[in-house]
């Protein structure tokens, strides 16, 4: 599954965040995932392109542009196209998250996040 040799599904966790970034990072590679980092959309579509993630988390609210500008960019994209995006924001209306489905997420979580429902988030998209 994996290109770096690790066998391991790769995330790639976009978060401007840098506490919950971390946080994050340690809760996933402790699940068994190998970690991508970006804390900004024009960091998230470089390392989108490079080594291809399996799932994306995506904040929505990054300081240099909207989390629905960088899904639709990823979308657009032939190698990204069909890896799952899980956007991860504090606005939970169902107007954010009808914008999310149509801006190409696959699904939607609000903060504060669950960990135990992040986790089996990730799994099932994985798994499909």
């Amino acid at each position: 599954m994996s290109e770096d040799g690790t066998g391991l599904p790769r995330i790639l966790l976009v978060e401007d965040n840098e506490a919950i970034r971390g946080a994050f990072s340690i809760l996933l590679e402790e699940s068994g995932y190998v970690v991508l980092q970006a804390a900004s959309g024009a960091e998230a579509l470089e390392a989108g392109a490079g080594s291809l993630p399996h799932l994306i988390l995506l904040d929505l609210g990054l300081p240099d542009m909207s989390g629905l500008d960088v899904a639709r960019t990823l979308r657009a994209r032939e190698e990204t196209r069909g890896t799952p995006i899980v956007a991860l924001t504090g606005r939970a209306l169902e107007t954010d998250q009808a914008a999310c489905m149509e801006a190409g997420c696959t699904d939607y979580l609000t903060k504060p996040i669950d960990t135990e429902q992040l986790l089996r988030v990730i799994a099932e998209h994985l798994e499909a």
